[in-house]
């Protein structure tokens, strides 16, 4: 018994000293992001000292973060004495780092985990009251972390796999005319991708977040969509917007709601006769098992930080957390009036997606 004891004990250790580096290399992600690090590396070698002079910032903090990259095996470098020493990007390592456009970006990832953790004492203040935290305590590192994560899902996948795999929905959205209302939208991408894929197609995108709102008002006029995608801080139970959309989106926010039931039925209300609301949410397993996988793992580290402290603000909450199993979003969505229920075969990492009529 002892020696099974003692090999648990090195194991964690060995585990959390595993996760202490990569905790490391998140933040040293970060800051190469931030700083546009990675950017003054983009396809050329450089010393620290012309590092430092392309972002504009300190010769010996660059140097220090570029041996640390060097030493994660994240850049590559030469053998070069501390003051000649050129460091590069290595292939295919430049679209994790720097391609937004890619599904493989992660640098945003990074930005995200950073923001998330920064109001930890907030969370901790929470732990003991039994309080929420307010998403606008959450800094715009989160946000347009979060945002850029989904981003490039949107831009990539959306029009291409997500909607396809709704024939009827595909056809009504190519035939025109037809009006979509993307809920708790976000920065915005998954309408600015809709706007893009379907000419003819009016989307409208809502969110309670002014934030976020003004970021995706931005970026839909930067890409040329500004006329046909109307960002409005607006809750989407507004009576006047009843019965107006053929397609209604949700992506990612149904389980930090306090009030999912009454959130799905506004959403019902929304459409047209024959509308379809698809809504996408945390593929976890379909019953608690410990331990679980690294979905499950990370899922509940962002509901412990996140999710779960946000969807408390508002009682009474039904305090879901990020791992809504699918069995807890069907009883949501039959509560909410939905008498169709479907699972939609995508194949996705994280999201699980719902048909609802």
């Amino acid at each position: 018994m002892a020696s099974t004891d003692t090999a648990r004990r090195d194991a964690l250790v060995e585990r959390l000293f595993e996760a202490v580096l990569g905790f490391n290399d998140v933040y040293a992600v970060y800051i190469g992001d931030r700083l546009g690090l990675y950017a003054a590396l983009r396809d050329r070698a450089a010393t620290s000292a012309q590092v430092a002079a392309a972002a504009g910032c300190d010769e010996r903090y660059v140097r220090e973060w570029l041996e640390h990259q060097a030493v994660a095996g994240i850049l590559e470098t030469d053998d070069s004495d501390s003051a000649s020493r050129r460091f590069r990007i290595p292939p295919g390592h430049e679209e994790v780092l720097l391609d937004r456009d890619s599904v493989s970006y992660m640098a945003a990832f990074a930005r995200m985990m950073v923001g998330m953790a920064q109001p930890v004492p907030q969370v901790l203040a929470a732990f003991r009251s039994g309080d929420g935290v307010p998403y606008a305590d959450y800094p715009e590192d989160f946000v347009e972390g979060q945002g850029d994560m989904n981003r490039a899902q949107f831009i990539n996948l959306l029009a291409t796999e997500w909607l396809p795999a709704l024939p009827d929905v595909e056809e009504r959205l190519r035939a025109g005319g037809a009006r979509v209302a993307d809920v708790a939208c976000g920065t915005g991408w998954s309408s600015i991708a809709m706007a893009k894929a379907y000419p003819d197609v009016q989307v409208d995108g809502f969110d309670l977040d002014p934030e976020s709102i003004m970021l995706a008002r931005s970026a839909a006029a930067a890409e040329g969509v500004g006329e046909r995608v109307d960002f409005q801080v607006r809750d989407a139970a507004d009576p006047d917007l009843a019965s107006r959309y053929d397609l209604v989106t949700v992506f990612e926010a149904i389980h930090d709601m306090a009030k999912p039931v009454e959130a799905l039925a506004a959403i019902r209300e929304l459409l047209t006769d024959g509308g379809v609301a698809l809504v996408a949410d945390e593929k976890v397993a379909d019953e608690f098992t410990a331990p679980g996988d690294d979905v499950e793992r990370v899922m509940y580290g962002w509901s412990i930080l996140h999710c779960l402290p946000v969807g408390r603000v508002e009682q009474p909450s039904a305090e879901t957390g990020t791992a809504m199993r699918e069995s807890t979003f069907r009883h949501y969505a039959e509560q909410a009036g939905f008498a169709d229920i479907e699972v939609v075969p995508i194949e996705h990492d994280f999201w699980r997606f719902y048909r609802l009529t």
